[in-house]
């Protein structure tokens, strides 16, 4: 369980910001670039759900992420996001 939070975690915070950075630097006029990832799991342990999407245009940048793990001690859970828009003038 640990090793998965763990890969879930640096997913989150890594490849957004990679994929993120790339579409950033190739955006042009009407040009957008996106991505979104999901995983699920259920299990004798418990089960959870996460997700990510990062999103770049000649707007701005938006990334969200969330994860949500129940098993026998209760439900935990979090959510992320950030973004920023600017006008070309």
């Amino acid at each position: 369980m640990r090793t998965v939070r763990r890969t879930l975690a640096v997913s989150a915070l890594t490849l957004p910001l990679v994929i993120g950075c790339a579409g950033l630097a190739s955006a042009t006029e009407g040009l957008d670039a996106n991505w979104g990832q999901g995983f699920f799991t259920a299990g004798p342990d418990g089960s959870g759900v996460a997700g990510a999407e990062s999103s770049v245009s000649p707007g701005g940048v938006s990334h969200a992420d969330f994860g949500i793990w129940s098993d026998d001690s209760g439900v935990t859970g979090g959510f992320t996001g950030s973004g920023a828009a600017w006008t070309n003038g």
